[in-house]
């Protein structure tokens, strides 16, 4: 089925060198090292790029199949743009296909010791398995700038959608958010308590046995960015909403398991 998708992608994109990274329910994400516009001699070798296509769903009428594709593409371009402009960490992106479903973004990251790609998640892991000190000063101060970025996030009323530590990567020392395909704008503090609660959930689940601490740094982080002077009484105000309410959200999510 990937060779199938990989295909129609390589049709959308003639002569351009594809390595697939990660395939996801709704998208495949490529790596190259071309330029969309590598023609102009100013931006040959000019280094890494991503690129995110959304194939087009069999299952779907092809109407109503092209009309969700260009929708979903516009949308996560949209709020990628916003984050550029906020200066909240996240890819800039190069060029976008509304009609084929991409977008051609800059590469973020490094590649971990082991070759794995920097996510948060698996930084996290490499830490772990290779018996270094996880309660060190440096995780606890990588947790806190997650924790702050997230909380600049929600600030500006913007909701990820679908935050887990996979889908925030390490540039350098810097946590850089990425796929953006289920956010939305929200000022309901709800909204900012389920993002928080699906991190946590997956924080708990990958690294149980730091789990704790990494979940205490990043509320930490997030509880200060709040406090900041350019955000005022409104950003005190804010933060009071999504702890209660993210308190409600874990006792709702406790009884589940307990439902089962």
């Amino acid at each position: 089925m990937t060779d199938h998708i990989v295909k129609k992608a390589q049709e959308c994109l003639p002569n351009i060198p594809l390595t697939v990274i990660s395939q996801g329910a709704e998208a495949l994400v490529f790596y190259t090292d071309v330029h969309p516009y590598a023609n102009e001699p100013y931006l040959q070798n000019r280094g890494k790029y991503v690129i995110k296509y959304r194939p087009s769903k069999p299952y779907r009428h092809p109407k109503v199949d092209s009309s969700i594709t260009k929708s979903r593409t516009v949308g996560e371009v949209k709020f990628m743009y916003k984050l550029n402009k906020l200066n909240i960490n996240s890819p800039r992106i190069i060029l976008a296909d509304y009609n084929n479903g991409i977008i051609w973004m800059e590469y973020i990251g490094y590649s971990l010791p082991n070759g794995d790609v920097s996510s948060f998640k698996n930084w996290l892991w490499y830490l772990e398995r290779n018996n270094q000190d996880c309660t060190s000063e440096s995780v606890e101060k990588m947790c806190f700038k997650v924790g702050q970025l997230i909380g600049k996030l929600h600030l500006h009323e913007m909701i990820h959608g679908d935050l887990t530590s996979s889908n925030i990567l390490l540039n350098e020392d810097e946590p850089v958010l990425i796929d953006f395909g289920l956010s939305s704008y929200s000022g309901l503090a709800e909204d900012r308590a389920v993002d928080l609660y699906v991190l946590e959930r997956a924080i708990t689940s990958t690294h149980s046995v730091y789990a704790k601490e990494y979940n205490q740094w990043l509320l930490q982080g997030y509880e200060d960015v709040h406090k900041h002077k350019e955000f005022g009484k409104q950003g005190q105000k804010k933060l009071v909403e999504v702890l209660k309410k993210l308190d409600d959200v874990r006792l709702r999510g406790r009884k589940r398991s307990m439902l089962g």
